[in-house]
């Protein structure tokens, strides 16, 4: 615990553009660690790039593949024999809330490899994940090194427009993602939890780049300006309308799926305002849950809008996506349909709320067999309830031990 506690206060007075340097020397310092990379995962979940000299890094590891990938994908430390002269490379998540940001690989001698120093640095890997957070605020390292690739400038401000691509809670797990990862336009999620509430809203952007951007981006900040009011989501909907009308006249306007979940019954207010669906797999069963629609927000002046409801039940999965995933179609004009999603999201069943956005788009893109035409967003919320757990709780800190270790 000694050693954990000066990595500890190491981590947290490092500069922001120097958090993997520090955390190198401390780990060489009281682990023994020979090694130390820091891996951030790119914006399409796809592949863990290594944080390196910048503007490039070193080469990709794929998420599918590697055993990095393997740690990222389970979420639990995963370690390996690096060669016969007895080092361990331990792989350990650096997540936040849910939110996946990378792996933290560190090797070390072997015999140092023991169940409590496997779980002290599987801590050190989630400190550095919070760290990381803090540093975004002043440093472009750790969101450079995401990029596979360029983003578009419209790409840009919806990726600084986000709260993050998952969260949990004793209550909830949401996973969420969009593609084209790197030239997306107009669409969006946004949520925001109290001790009570939690507010979710999906947004089906109009247009193309930087104009549907701007139109989102003027969508979302007026939701959150209603809610920080303190305001129901019928109001927050009625508010960002005006904002919206205000601006456009009704020329541009945004369809928003706009939800409000009390955290201790499961209630849940819902205003429909345009195209986005909710799906909802309940035991074996995948239906979509429909809702009397209004008119997207800024379509006309002064809509009244009205809150509907409905119970989740623990065990509920949701899932939450726009026209570029239901209405997406072939080359040939055949359409992605219900049963397709709905197959889609039964096979997605055993994966965590993280992972299943991510299952999602891939099977569209196997059925489309090209490059999405428009914005695909897929949000999943699986619902727990108050005063339960997730299915299979929260990664098992120190279970990987030298025994288990391939020989």
């Amino acid at each position: 615990m000694t050693n954990f506690l000066a990595v500890e206060r190491a981590v947290r007075t490092a500069a922001p553009h120097n958090l993997l340097g520090t955390v190198r020397a401390a780990l060489v310092e009281h682990y023994g660690a020979t090694d130390v990379e820091l891996l951030m995962a790119d914006y399409s979940l796809t592949v863990l790039q290594p944080v390196t000299e910048l503007p490039h890094t070193a080469e990709p590891l794929s998420v599918y593949t590697s055993p990095e990938g393997r740690a990222f994908g389970s979420q639990e430390p995963y370690g390996q024999l690096a060669s016969s002269e007895g080092v361990v490379d331990l792989h350990l998540p650096v997540t936040v809330r849910g939110d996946r940001l990378g792996i933290l690989s560190v090797r070390i001698p072997k015999d140092r490899c023991t169940p409590d120093a496997v779980e002290e640095l599987t801590v050190v890997a989630a400190l550095l994940g919070h760290e990381i957070v803090v540093a975004e605020r002043d440093t472009d390292l750790y969101l450079q090194a995401r990029r596979a690739s360029r983003l578009t400038l419209a790409a840009e401000m919806q990726w600084q427009l986000l709260p993050g691509r998952a969260c949990t809670r004793n209550e909830y797990a949401i996973g969420a993602q969009l593609e084209p990862a790197y030239a997306i336009h107009g669409d969006n999620f946004d949520w925001a939890t109290t001790s009570e509430t939690l507010t979710l809203s999906v947004t089906n952007g109009m247009g193309e780049g930087i104009q549907a951007s701007l139109l989102t981006n003027l969508a979302v900040n007026a939701l959150r300006n209603a809610r920080r009011a303190g305001i129901g989501i019928a109001d927050q909907a009625a508010l960002a309308d005006q904002a919206l009308y205000a601006q456009h006249r009704g020329q541009e306007y945004v369809s928003t799926l706009l939800l409000s979940f009390e955290l201790a019954t499961g209630r849940v207010q819902v205003v429909d305002a345009g195209s986005p669906q909710l799906w909802r797999q309940r035991d074996k069963t995948v239906e979509r849950v429909n809702f009397e629609a209004q008119f997207p927000l800024g379509m006309f002046e002064e809509t009244e809008y009205v809150a509907q409801g409905f119970v989740a039940l623990p065990g509920d999965r949701l899932i939450f996506v726009s026209d570029g995933v239901y209405a997406a179609a072939t080359e040939v004009g055949e359409a992605y349909g219900e049963r397709t999603l709905a197959r889609a999201i039964q096979a997605a069943g055993l994966l965590p709320a993280a992972a299943v956005p991510r299952a999602i788009l891939q099977e569209l893109a196997s059925y489309l067999d090209a490059d999405a035409d428009d914005d695909a967003l897929v949000v999943c919320l699986d619902w727990f309830g108050r005063d339960s757990r997730p299915v299979g709780g929260s990664p098992q800190h120190g279970r990987v031990s030298v025994s288990q270790l391939p020989q």
